[in-house]
């Protein structure tokens, strides 16, 4: 309700202010954690994020294992709007599947996913917090306003046009080729040093495996380089239902590259999961402009009367030289 009402007023009484832009300083990247944050990249903004994870599959039930290797590539870019970004992911796995009577090579792209993030409601849009000039007390205490996150909504499509040999559904299931995704975002700061992450996910919908998923992903900033993160990752789907905890660092390399490395073990048996990787961010900001929002100067009638009392100013000035 505060919000709506903050909205309302903003819309009648329009103030000159920067806008909160996505851009920041340093490269903001979603890795090594595979949660998606709340803001985008920035108008105009175009980033890459890569990594190569080795993967060990074992399964008790099945007697079987694989292992291999997982490469990803993720495109984000800011395009319209600062709160807009449009993201391209692609995962392709290659690895060796071994049973009691069978030895063979898989390789296929693993997931294929487009789609856009919006910015739909940021809490420190439009306010600045003024320090108390009178208390270090009260500029240290808890601020109220962080537990308000920052949310925005994502949309995407699955394309599979070629057979996929990773997913956990019996042979006779044919995997749909387009599917859709939607999920919500919730982004928390905490301070300078936390952020919590929140996804939660309808994946592949309208298809046999469609699935509800969450990823709650908190990183905190050790310095100006380096930061952590843990990350706890949920399936629930007729096909596969697991959860995923995963733990790693990043390293910022420089204002526009971020080098990265984590390892995630999975809950189940069937099969057990075990991922290790390292990654890299690149972002390519040189037409990057700042964006900011005029101030509104009112309606004609205001202007003309502006004008209007600057000129009798004017005036009164001159009769009294």
């Amino acid at each position: 309700m505060k919000s709506l009402q903050s909205l309302l007023v903003l819309s009648l009484f329009m103030v000159t202010q920067c806008a909160m832009a996505q851009f920041t300083d340093d490269i903001n990247s979603n890795r090594p954690g595979r949660s998606m944050m709340a803001f985008s990249v920035g108008k105009s903004i175009f980033q890459t994020e890569s990594g190569i994870n080795y993967v060990s599959e074992d399964h008790k039930s099945l007697d079987y294992k694989a292992n291999g290797l997982i490469g990803e590539f993720d495109i984000r870019w800011g395009l319209f709007f600062e709160q807009l970004e449009l993201i391209a992911e692609i995962q392709y796995q290659n690895d060796t599947y071994t049973s009691a009577n069978l030895e063979k090579n898989r390789s296929a792209l693993k997931k294929t996913l487009f789609g856009a993030k919006y910015l739909v409601f940021d809490p420190f849009k439009n306010y600045e917090e003024k320090p108390n000039v009178y208390s270090w007390k009260a500029n240290q205490k808890f601020k109220w306003r962080q537990l308000l996150p920052a949310v925005a909504v994502y949309a995407g499509v699955n394309l599979n046009f070629t057979d996929n040999p990773f997913n956990y559904a019996p042979v006779t299931v044919e995997e749909s080729k387009i599917s859709p995704k939607a999920m919500v975002i919730a982004q928390n700061q905490f301070g300078s040093r936390w952020v919590l992450v929140t996804n939660v996910a309808y994946n592949k919908i309208g298809t046999d495996f469609a699935s509800i998923d969450y990823i709650l992903t908190l990183t905190r900033g050790f310095n100006k380089k380096w930061s952590g993160f843990i990350e706890n990752q949920g399936f629930m789907g007729d096909y596969y239902s697991d959860g995923i905890l995963r733990a790693g660092a990043a390293y910022l390399f420089n204002k526009e590259m971020q080098i990265d490395a984590s390892i995630g073990k999975n809950i189940k048996e069937t099969p057990s999961i075990i991922t290790g990787g390292i990654g890299f961010s690149w972002r390519f900001a040189n037409n990057y402009k700042e964006i900011k929002i005029e101030k509104d100067n009112g309606s004609k009638m205001d202007k003309k009367m502006k004008k209007k009392g600057e000129k009798e100013a004017k005036k009164r000035k001159d009769s009294v030289e």
